[in-house]
Protein backbone atom coordinates (compact mmCIF):
# COMPACT_ATOMS: atom_id res chain seq x y z
CA UNK A 1 0.00 0.00 0.00
CA UNK A 2 1.55 3.45 -1.19
CA UNK A 3 1.25 6.05 1.25
CA UNK A 4 -0.93 9.10 0.38
CA UNK A 5 1.69 11.58 2.19
CA UNK A 6 5.29 10.56 0.76
CA UNK A 7 4.47 7.93 -2.10
CA UNK A 8 6.79 5.42 -0.04
CA UNK A 9 5.28 1.82 -1.20
CA UNK A 10 5.68 0.31 1.97
CA UNK A 11 3.21 0.63 5.17
CA UNK A 12 2.30 -1.38 8.01
CA UNK A 13 -1.15 -2.48 10.03
CA UNK A 14 -1.29 -1.10 12.88
CA UNK A 15 -4.82 -2.04 13.41
CA UNK A 16 -7.44 -4.25 11.52
CA UNK A 17 -11.00 -4.21 11.89
CA UNK A 18 -14.64 -5.59 10.39
CA UNK A 19 -17.35 -3.25 10.49
CA UNK A 20 -20.82 -4.31 11.61
CA UNK A 21 -22.06 -5.04 7.94
CA UNK A 22 -19.41 -7.49 7.74
CA UNK A 23 -18.93 -6.53 4.13
CA UNK A 24 -15.76 -4.10 4.86
CA UNK A 25 -12.31 -4.18 6.99
CA UNK A 26 -11.37 -0.90 7.85
CA UNK A 27 -7.28 -0.50 8.44
CA UNK A 28 -5.02 1.31 10.22
CA UNK A 29 -1.70 1.83 8.67
CA UNK A 30 1.84 3.37 9.07
CA UNK A 31 3.95 4.79 6.52
CA UNK A 32 7.35 2.85 7.63
CA UNK A 33 9.07 5.67 5.86
CA UNK A 34 7.59 9.10 7.06
CA UNK A 35 5.44 7.31 10.08
CA UNK A 36 2.23 8.91 8.76
CA UNK A 37 -0.86 7.35 9.90
CA UNK A 38 -3.96 6.56 7.69
CA UNK A 39 -6.85 4.24 7.02
CA UNK A 40 -7.86 2.12 4.11
CA UNK A 41 -11.10 0.24 3.33
CA UNK A 42 -11.19 -3.24 2.05
CA UNK A 43 -14.44 -4.32 0.19
CA UNK A 44 -15.75 -7.21 -1.84
CA UNK A 45 -16.27 -6.38 -5.57
CA UNK A 46 -18.41 -7.84 -7.33
CA UNK A 47 -19.16 -8.24 -11.30
CA UNK A 48 -20.45 -5.13 -13.40
CA UNK A 49 -23.58 -3.98 -12.48
CA UNK A 50 -25.24 -1.36 -14.45
CA UNK A 51 -27.63 1.56 -13.29
CA UNK A 52 -30.71 2.17 -15.53
CA UNK A 53 -31.43 5.98 -15.24
CA UNK A 54 -34.79 7.59 -15.98
CA UNK A 55 -34.48 8.26 -19.44
CA UNK A 56 -32.92 4.95 -20.15
CA UNK A 57 -30.05 5.91 -20.32
CA UNK A 58 -27.33 2.73 -18.68
CA UNK A 59 -23.85 3.38 -16.53
CA UNK A 60 -21.56 1.56 -14.85
CA UNK A 61 -22.92 1.45 -10.69
CA UNK A 62 -20.22 4.19 -9.29
CA UNK A 63 -20.59 3.64 -4.94
CA UNK A 64 -19.05 6.96 -4.54
CA UNK A 65 -22.38 8.46 -6.05
CA UNK A 66 -23.84 7.02 -3.45
CA UNK A 67 -22.44 8.13 -0.61
CA UNK A 68 -21.86 11.54 -2.34
CA UNK A 69 -25.59 11.46 -2.06
CA UNK A 70 -26.12 10.42 1.44
CA UNK A 71 -22.83 12.65 2.59
CA UNK A 72 -25.38 15.87 1.35
CA UNK A 73 -27.85 14.88 2.67
CA UNK A 74 -26.18 14.51 6.12
CA UNK A 75 -24.28 17.63 5.55
CA UNK A 76 -24.13 19.55 9.28
CA UNK A 77 -26.13 17.13 10.31
CA UNK A 78 -24.49 15.16 13.58
CA UNK A 79 -23.90 12.00 11.43
CA UNK A 80 -20.19 10.31 11.69
CA UNK A 81 -18.85 9.42 8.49
CA UNK A 82 -18.71 5.83 9.50
CA UNK A 83 -22.70 5.47 9.83
CA UNK A 84 -23.12 7.00 6.32
CA UNK A 85 -20.03 4.51 5.03
CA UNK A 86 -22.28 1.43 6.95
CA UNK A 87 -25.74 2.77 5.25
CA UNK A 88 -23.92 2.67 1.83
CA UNK A 89 -22.58 -0.54 2.35
CA UNK A 90 -26.02 -1.94 3.23
CA UNK A 91 -27.90 0.07 0.34
CA UNK A 92 -24.88 -2.05 -1.91
CA UNK A 93 -25.15 -5.12 -0.11
CA UNK A 94 -29.27 -5.22 -0.40
CA UNK A 95 -28.33 -4.71 -4.37
CA UNK A 96 -25.86 -7.40 -4.44
CA UNK A 97 -27.93 -10.00 -2.67
CA UNK A 98 -30.92 -9.21 -5.35
CA UNK A 99 -28.66 -10.94 -7.78
CA UNK A 100 -29.84 -8.32 -10.78
CA UNK A 101 -26.72 -7.03 -13.53
CA UNK A 102 -29.07 -3.67 -14.02
CA UNK A 103 -31.04 -1.63 -11.45
CA UNK A 104 -33.08 1.21 -11.81
CA UNK A 105 -31.99 4.81 -10.31
CA UNK A 106 -35.36 4.68 -8.08
CA UNK A 107 -34.64 1.36 -6.78
CA UNK A 108 -31.58 2.78 -5.19
CA UNK A 109 -33.24 6.13 -4.25
CA UNK A 110 -35.45 3.72 -2.25
CA UNK A 111 -32.78 1.85 -0.43
CA UNK A 112 -30.91 5.28 0.32
CA UNK A 113 -34.50 6.74 1.84
CA UNK A 114 -34.63 3.59 3.98
CA UNK A 115 -31.09 3.97 5.19
CA UNK A 116 -31.09 7.81 6.12
CA UNK A 117 -34.79 7.87 7.64
CA UNK A 118 -33.39 5.39 10.42
CA UNK A 119 -29.89 7.34 10.42
CA UNK A 120 -31.31 10.72 10.79
CA UNK A 121 -34.68 12.10 10.07
CA UNK A 122 -33.44 15.60 8.51
CA UNK A 123 -31.39 13.81 6.21
CA UNK A 124 -33.88 11.68 4.83
CA UNK A 125 -36.34 15.02 4.07
CA UNK A 126 -33.35 16.14 2.44
CA UNK A 127 -32.47 13.30 0.14
CA UNK A 128 -36.17 12.75 -0.22
CA UNK A 129 -37.22 16.76 -1.65
CA UNK A 130 -34.28 15.63 -4.20
CA UNK A 131 -34.99 12.45 -5.14
CA UNK A 132 -38.39 12.60 -5.49
CA UNK A 133 -38.45 16.34 -6.93
CA UNK A 134 -40.38 18.17 -4.84
CA UNK A 135 -42.16 21.31 -6.57
CA UNK A 136 -44.24 22.71 -3.48
CA UNK A 137 -44.14 22.85 0.45
CA UNK A 138 -47.21 20.69 0.45
CA UNK A 139 -44.86 17.80 -0.23
CA UNK A 140 -42.45 18.53 2.61
CA UNK A 141 -45.31 18.75 4.95
CA UNK A 142 -46.92 15.44 3.97
CA UNK A 143 -43.42 13.87 4.10
CA UNK A 144 -42.93 15.37 7.60
CA UNK A 145 -46.32 14.30 8.88
CA UNK A 146 -45.57 10.95 7.84
CA UNK A 147 -42.66 11.01 9.99
CA UNK A 148 -44.16 12.13 12.88
CA UNK A 149 -47.01 9.67 12.28
CA UNK A 150 -44.52 6.85 12.20
CA UNK A 151 -43.42 8.05 15.72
Amino acid sequence: MKCPFCGHEETRVLDSRVDSSGFTIRRRRECLQCKARFTTYERYESGPVFVVKKDGRREKFNRQKILNGVMKACEKRPVPLENMEKAVDTVISKLQKSGNLEVSTAEIGTLVMEQLKALDEVAYVRFASVYKDFREIDQFLELVEELKNQK
